[in-house]
């Protein structure tokens, strides 16, 4: 299937593109920057409708995966996140909608559409989160994702079964070079992480491996028409990015979740994958337990028991 890739050059994006091609997928990636000389590549601006359909026109891709868009809460400021998120996500209905080609659009969106971290407080519903939870967003990069939900949602009603519209949200996303030491999107390496909770409790110690979110990305593409239109689902990890039970961690920084955490013993996370695993069969195939160096595992044994 040819699959066009906008922000391919990301942090996710490199990944996707990576894998999709390894399976089988003819892949374009489209950027603002360039990124893998493996595959071929546009750099364009991805909020400019006009450029991003000129370049759907010319390679009549069969499904589109959107991944570009300011990734990082709080990383500029929240005028301009909220109006390029939009834009983005503006400029790809209008691209997508417009070509006959496209049968499929697969969109980016967060597990922070949840609301967790408002500084007045949050308590779930459930835990472990799922995609019933209510969506409660308190920053400008929260509410972009939203509006990233809601679009897909809005553009299935609109075209019925011509297309079909879908939303993910990727848990914290750790890249391959990642595991080997190299910062996270967040500036800490993933030991860092792992050795001071303080780190991982603002994302509730979510995350997934890159290519276990890209091969979310390759079951619903291949999926298509089967997809339920315009729904979202969550992808992540199997286990929590902690070293102890979220059970005694996630009461310390979200008050009034001991009996709602109790359940999550173990290595048991905060977000359930199982409308993933039900809808599509897919299941994370990357742990930190594995994926981490041994000497970042040294690191993170070494700061598990100076806390102890």
């Amino acid at each position: 299937m040819r699959v066009l890739v906008t922000g391919g050059s990301g942090r996710l994006g490199r990944s996707v593109v990576q894998v999709l091609a390894e399976r089988g997928h003819e892949v374009v990636s489209v950027d603002a920057a360039e990124g893998s000389a493996a595959v071929r590549e546009h750099v364009i601006d991805c909020a400019d409708p006009g450029a991003l359909a000129s370049v759907i026109a010319a390679e009549r891709p069969e499904a589109v995966v959107a991944l570009a868009a300011i990734a990082v809460p709080f990383s500029a400021p929240e005028a301009v996140i909220l109006r390029q998120n939009v834009a983005l996500v503006s400029a790809l209905l209008e691209a997508t909608m417009r070509d006959g080609g496209v049968r499929t659009v697969i969109a980016a969106s967060s597990p922070t559409v949840l609301g967790y971290g408002a500084p007045h407080g949050w308590l779930p519903e459930r835990l472990p989160l799922d995609e019933e939870e209510p969506r409660r967003p308190w920053n400008a990069y929260a509410l972009s994702k939203l509006v990233v939900e809601e679009a897909m949602r809005s553009a299935g009603r609109s075209v019925g079964d011509r297309m079909r519209f879908v939303s993910f949200r990727p848990c914290y996303v750790i890249a391959p070079e990642e595991w080997r030491g190299a910062p996270t999107q967040q500036g800490h390496t993933v030991a860092e992480r792992l050795a001071d909770p303080d780190l991982s409790a603002p994302a509730l110690f979510n995350y997934v491996d890159a290519r276990d979110a890209a091969a979310f990305l390759d079951l619903a593409v291949q999926a298509g028409p089967e997809l339920p239109q315009g729904d979202t689902f969550f992808v992540g990890a199997a286990d929590a990015l902690a070293t102890r039970p979220l059970a005694e961690l996630l009461p310390r920084y979200v008050p009034g979740t001991e009996e709602l955490a109790a359940g999550l013993t173990g290595t048991a996370p905060a977000f359930s994958f199982a409308k993933a695993e039900r809808v599509l069969g897919w299941r994370p195939q990357r742990s930190w337990r594995t994926e981490l160096a041994d000497s970042e595992q040294g690191d993170v044994q070494q700061g598990t028991e100076g806390a102890a």
